[in-house]
């Protein structure tokens, strides 16, 4: 006869405690970037809403940005960092292919021996890894998770590139998620489309750079492209995911988009039909696209400059290079 093999059950809900945040240390404006493409402040500003953007030091990795944000969100939870004991980092910036960014980060916030590993699904890293955190507890895996998106996008950009360069910022977010007695974060909708994975991603590889054949990789993307799929295809990802959850965008208190472009952004929400009441984040004008960052900080700042969404309902929505995509509606902490 076989042994019975214990399956280990968590609780049934999950939520997400509180947010943690990190800037790149530099305020870039449009003026600084504009030579090497011939543009001007007003032509990024009119394309993109993006005013500044933050970007890290030289000396400042994916690594400290995702540090400081965990100890700022483990500070805010209240939870004991010795009682978190996973660790995810969503990230397309690790420094060194291996370690992890996330194994360094849970020795630095004291979550020592956690489970720890990276998550690189680029923009909609977050969307996916908070998936996953919410998944691990109510599976009995994990009891606390802290969840970060990182990017220190400075280091993979070609200045001369009209397509991407002056949309990038570096940043990092975190949040600490753990068990609840109410549903606090929605079912997940996502996925990928591999066969659109030319329109947006790294234009070379490591392998190339190093046997002499091919300059550094950098960002590169088809910016008509990746405007129609953002705007067209995930706004039908949004509404999955509000049906999803049981509600409707008039019941969001929130709406929190990746931080792409500000036109998608508007778009977004004349598509969705978000009322008036809906606060919309718009943390893309003063911080950049910082990818698998940019939900969690852009979230950051509406909590601080809304306090009043707090205990409200929002809906969270990452897509990106890949391509990949990821929504869930969340109850903000």
């Amino acid at each position: 006869m076989r042994p019975a093999l214990h399956q280990p059950t968590g609780p049934a809900h999950t939520r997400i405690y509180a947010y943690g945040a990190a800037r790149g240390e530099k305020i870039v404006p449009n003026d600084d970037l504009v030579g090497p493409i011939d543009s001007s402040d007003e032509w990024i500003r009119q394309r993109t809403g993006i005013v500044t953007r933050t970007r890290a030091n030289a000396e400042t990795t994916a690594i400290e940005l995702s540090t400081d944000a965990a100890a700022e969100a483990i500070a805010r939870s209240g939870v004991d960092p010795a009682d978190i004991d996973a660790v995810i980092v969503a990230t397309i910036s690790n420094p060194k292919q291996t370690p992890s960014v996330s194994a360094i980060v849970a020795d630095r916030v004291g979550a020592n021996p956690a489970a720890a590993y990276d998550v690189n699904a680029a923009c909609a890293g977050f969307a996916y890894a908070v998936a996953q955190a919410d998944a691990l507890i109510r599976g009995g895996a994990a009891h606390y998770a802290v969840v970060v998106g990182a990017e220190k996008l400075s280091d993979v950009v070609d200045p001369t590139d009209r397509s991407i360069s002056f949309l990038l910022g570096d940043g990092a977010g975190a949040v600490v998620i753990g068990p609840s007695d109410y549903a606090g974060i929605g079912p997940t909708i996502w996925g990928s489309d591999g066969s659109k994975s030319d329109a947006v991603g790294m234009n070379h590889t490591l392998v190339e750079f190093r046997d002499g054949l091919a300059p550094w990789p950098t960002l590169r993307q088809e910016g008509p492209t990746v405007f129609r799929w953002a705007v067209w295809e995930m706004v039908k990802v949004a509404r999955q995911a509000l049906e999803a959850a049981g509600v409707e965008a008039s019941d969001l208190a929130a709406f929190v988009p990746h931080q792409a472009n500000m036109r998608i952004i508007d778009e977004f929400a004349k598509q969705l039909g978000l009322p008036e009441s809906v606060v919309i984040a718009r943390d893309i004008e003063t911080t950049g696209n910082t990818s698998a960052a940019s939900i969690p900080l852009a979230t950051h700042r509406l909590l601080e400059e809304h306090p009043e969404v707090s205990g409200g309902l929002a809906l969270q929505i990452g897509f990106g290079a890949g391509l990949v995509f990821g929504a869930q509606v969340i109850v903000l902490p």
